[in-house]
């Protein structure tokens, strides 16, 4: 049996699920002097990247910050006391503990932790009524972006998933000549990233354990996951992301961000069925490569009754004949190919659209696009100016689709048939555990894990 749910209808059923849909008035910030009251949680890596791009506005005050490693704390607090002469910043080591002696005192938070912390954080935030931007992938099991996606709706916060990409002008051109029919109705469309790098590094996990430095608190660092012993070099701090304890491979780290303007431009809802082949197996770590096709209900943008996509990394591309393009040209190493009925789109990551055969295309008036401030947009939405585009409703049901082609690796070459309004594998029952997962006792958080 298929599940043939459009986007709307999988929003609607996805949010309904298990709870009364609620739409309260958004929380505004209440600050007095007009600025977002904002703590960064997760400060190291692309969370110091995070606290340069929300504060570079000039509509925020950072009220905390928040990191397991006082290495990166102190990176970011002298970073604010040397660039923006900021020396009042409140420092923690917990975010619970965070959360709880700042709730009066912040609106909103950002949460840029290894994938696994994610959802805890992001879920305990919501429900104490805080605006959250949360990196990508949104959660690191699909049930976790169900939950959190509904909880953000129902406790009326702004939302926003790190996919900044999606306000490129070259992907929202892309999504522009998309949807107005530069290259006909979609037959079919194939994503990938060529690379590897930390996501394959190890097979196994070492034996023995390290001590740990004195700068981390390894227990908080491991928070809901399944503890083990440190290992220098291994997971912290950015290898964690092959590791399937902590992180979600390239297809959670890449997939958010290349899948995001293919989502965009066709409006897809759930998938009706995913398949995942691999490069080989362990409960470890992620494959070094992974082929995943997935079907969709086909949209108002589609050729189709259901339109197929498929997404390749590691050493594995789409085939180069899908582009009708000069002998010479080579794809890039990362990005989409969208065939259409009237022609072929290539969008590189984080480069323009090119349109294929050349010579029809030749002259083509690509639409004028205006910039968009990614972070910017969600710090305004927080203090009532807009909405996020970015926000839960979009991101939660895509990184549910990225995460269930990471649920194949355990069923690989098999077909999962997708039950999205009751997260169910109908035709395979038992592949319903890698949905979600129990948090470590201690770390437990009602109506999450």
């Amino acid at each position: 049996m298929k599940y043939n749910v459009s986007r709307r209808g999988f929003l609607q059923g996805s949010l309904a699920l298990g709870s009364t849909l609620f739409l309260p008035k958004l929380s505004l910030a209440k600050s007095a002097n007009g600025k977002l009251q904002h703590a960064c949680i997760g400060v190291g890596g692309m969370g110091f990247s995070d606290l340069q791009s929300i504060l570079a506005g000039g509509t925020t005050d950072i009220i905390a910050l928040c990191d397991v490693d006082a290495g990166n704390l102190a990176k970011a607090a002298e970073w604010l006391k040397t660039e923006h002469k900021i020396e009042s910043v409140r420092q923690y080591r917990d975010w619970r503990e965070l959360l709880e002696k700042e709730g009066d005192k912040i609106d909103s938070v950002n949460v840029s932790t290894p994938d696994h912390m994610h959802a805890p954080i992001s879920y305990s935030a919501i429900q104490k009524g805080k605006h959250v931007y949360c990196q990508k992938p949104l959660t690191h099991t699909v049930n976790e972006a169900r939950i959190l996606t509904r909880a953000a709706r129902k406790a009326g916060v702004v939302t926003q998933m790190g996919i900044q990409c999606h306000a490129d002008i070259a992907y929202r051109m892309a999504v522009a000549i998309l949807q107005s029919g530069g290259i006909g109705k979609v037959t079919q469309f194939h994503s990938w990233q060529s690379g590897s790098a930390v996501w394959t590094t190890a097979k196994a996990r070492p034996e023995g354990e390290d001590p740990v430095p004195a700068n981390l608190d390894w227990n908080k660092w491991i928070g809901v996951a399944p503890m083990r012993p440190f290992k220098a070099d291994i997971y912290h701090q950015a290898k964690w992301r092959g590791w399937q304890d902590f992180g979600s491979g390239v297809m959670g780290d890449f997939a958010c961000h290349i899948f995001d303007p293919v989502f965009t431009a066709l409006k897809l809802g759930a998938p009706l069925s995913v398949k995942t082949e691999i490069s080989d197996y362990n409960t470890e770590t992620y494959p070094v490569w992974q082929i995943v096709q997935y079907e969709f209900p086909g949209t108002e943008f589609s050729a189709g009754k259901t339109v197929k996509g498929t997404w390749y990394n590691g050493e594995k591309i789409p085939p180069r004949e899908l582009v009708p393009m000069p002998a010479e040209y080579k794809l890039p190493g990362a990005g989409s190919i969208i065939v259409g009925e009237e022609g072929v789109m290539v969008l590189p990551h984080w480069a323009g659209p090119q349109l294929y055969p050349l010579e029809k295309f030749k002259g083509y008036q690509r639409p004028k696009i205006k910039s968009l401030d990614h972070y910017q947009q969600w710090v305004d939405a927080c203090l009532g100016k807009g909405k996020p585009e970015a926000n839960f409703d979009f991101s939660g049901p895509m990184t549910e689709t990225v995460l269930l082609g990471n649920v194949g690796i355990h069923f690989a070459g098999k077909t999962l048939q997708w039950d999205p309004v009751n997260l169910k594998i109908p035709n395979m029952p038992e592949a319903e555990k890698y949905l979600k997962k129990t948090y470590r006792e201690g770390w437990s958080i009602p109506g999450i894990g």
